[in-house]
């Protein structure tokens, strides 16, 4: 295997781990599990860093998947979904997998110029963000039948069912401000 086949599959497994952990820990901001100790800035800084190094290391898979010579993947094959030759289905799931992450982390970035609303709306893509990572990761990664990743995606993943089950089983919990660590109260 080349380098740049091994950049792509580990950048791709860090994406993956990367998003899915931000997911964990803005759920357990946002939950009651936190709600009566006071917030340092440090955890929603945290949340925000995982986010942006899910994006950061999609564009490192993406990039050396467009260096690597066995898939031969062309800039549109990567950015549009269902062109790819090589698993195309598999590959638009991580393709809009993507996209939503994009605009997650665009909005988060513009979140003191949204209303709260659409913000929290754009937020929840951050579970179609999970889902379809995943589904890519499992259809189209050569590492899918690997017993190492497989325990991983697990172990990962299971923080996030614990934490989805508690979130929907009680009201939902404060949303940090932004830049105070404090907690506004839940909305109506």
């Amino acid at each position: 295997m080349s380098l740049t086949w091994e950049v792509a599959r580990a950048g791709g497994l860090m994406a993956w781990g990367m998003a899915t952990a931000s997911i964990v820990w803005g759920l357990a901001l946002s939950t009651r599990l936190l709600r009566r100790h006071p917030l340092p800035n440090g955890l929603l800084d945290m949340h925000r860093r995982l986010g942006a190094l899910a994006v950061v290391f999609t564009v490192v898979h993406v990039g050396a998947l467009l260096l690597d010579g066995y898939t031969r993947f062309s800039l549109t094959e990567v950015l549009v979904p269902f062109l790819a030759r090589w698993h195309p289905t598999a590959v638009a799931w991580g393709i809009v997998a993507f996209y939503l992450l994009l605009a997650v982390e665009i909005t988060s970035l513009l979140r003191e110029r949204m209303r709260r609303r659409w913000w929290r709306r754009a937020h929840w893509l951050s579970f179609p963000v999970f889902a379809f990572a995943t589904l890519h990761t499992v259809m189209s990664g050569t590492d899918a039948t690997s017993t190492v990743v497989l325990v991983f995606l697990a172990a990962m993943s299971l923080p996030l069912v614990a934490l989805v089950a508690i979130r929907l089983g009680g009201p939902p919990g404060p949303v940090p401000r932004s830049g105070t660590g404090t907690l506004a109260p839940p909305s109506p």
